[in-house]
């Protein structure tokens, strides 16, 4: 049986071009693919809900739905409605919730505060997972209040939602929520093999601590794919300029890589939130080749596949690759019918 694969869409590429690299991918035999909603871009519900009306077969995740941003009641209300719309494929739903508690500056800049993350995680998890039940809830938490709440469909399917619940996370305490309480955890991007390695034994330390195994947790992992074998160097020059976002936007990533403190630091005099595509391109020229290839996959087909084969032995079920050049079907080719050695 050949790799699970999947597909990450952010705002790289025009929202048409998407669609028809979608459905080729469907064509192709990708599993899933996996929308990004994690800065003020693209909104996922609107992406995932699209996607839906062009493919049969495709299951499709939020990459990351930050809980601040919407209600846990509609939130359940916005993904029970895509579950209607998507239908079933061998009786099973195909919408995943993916869930995330979102990062700095963007949040403090919009006015959320993200106090006590873990504590929001688990109420708008377990109460979320309640509501797809279709049944009357009843919630008192700290950050969720529901009183005696329910997705009333009136005409449509009342059916309970099979809709597994993802925590997109990157520190070892959500690490390890995720694995207590969730189906899934979508383990972050531009980090090393050797940060999933660890991410995965957080996983299964929470797995452990409700009584399951590291077997029953799904771990899909976002994967930044530079792939070009015409010109491997642009790839190389393309995989530095989202380093350099990510060293200057969401250091915790790159810490948690254990990405060198003062490249970190040189960066970020050239990058900060929000910056341009010419802030990336120039603090790309900062960043050493060795530095790209430990976290992310690069450079032709065969180097790509390579590096995708490691993160999959480190515990990865799922590469959600990210394609980073302006061509995403080169990606698809390479990937498709595809199994690591």
């Amino acid at each position: 049986m050949a790799q699970r694969m999947a597909l990450y869409m952010q705002d790289k590429h025009p929202i048409r071009y998407e669609l028809e690299m979608v459905k080729y991918a469907e064509e192709r035999g990708f599993s899933e693919i996996w929308q990004a909603d994690t800065r003020l871009a693209r909104d996922c519900i609107v992406m995932m809900s699209a996607f839906l009306t062009e493919t049969k077969r495709l299951r499709f995740g939020s990459g990351i739905l930050p809980i601040w941003t919407r209600n846990p009641v509609v939130i359940a209300a916005s993904w029970s409605t895509m579950w209607e719309l998507g239908g079933k494929v061998d009786g099973q739903g195909r919408l995943m919730l993916g869930l995330g508690a979102w990062w700095e500056p963007i949040a403090s800049r919009v006015g959320v505060k993200r106090e006590r993350p873990l504590q929001a995680m688990r109420e708008n998890i377990e109460a979320i997972r309640q509501l797809f039940t279709m049944e009357e809830v009843t919630y008192q938490g700290d950050f969720v209040q529901l009183d005696r709440v329910k997705l009333d469909v009136a005409y449509g399917d009342t059916s309970p939602r099979d809709i597994p619940i993802y925590l997109g996370a990157t520190g070892p305490k959500m690490l390890e929520l995720a694995g207590e309480i969730c189906d899934g955890v979508v383990l972050n991007y531009v980090v090393s093999v050797d940060y999933i390695r660890e991410a995965v034994d957080q996983v299964r330390q929470g797995a452990e601590k409700a009584g399951r195994s590291l077997d029953e947790i799904d771990r899909p992992e976002l994967l930044v794919c530079c792939l070009s074998d015409e010109d491997p160097e642009a790839a190389m020059m393309e995989g530095k300029t989202l380093v350099a976002y990510y060293l200057g936007t969401e250091p915790h990533i790159m810490k948690a890589s254990k990405v060198d403190e003062e490249l970190i630091q040189k960066v970020q005099e050239f990058v900060g939130w929000p910056a341009s595509e010419e802030d990336y391109r120039r603090a790309a020229k900062l960043i050493p080749d060795d530095v790209v290839r430990n976290l992310m996959a690069v450079g032709t087909s065969e180097e790509c596949r390579a590096k995708v084969a490691e993160y999959i032995a480190a515990g990865v079920t799922c590469p959600i690759l990210y394609p980073m050049m302006n061509d995403i079907k080169p990606v698809i080719d390479a990937f498709a019918d595809w199994e690591p050695s």
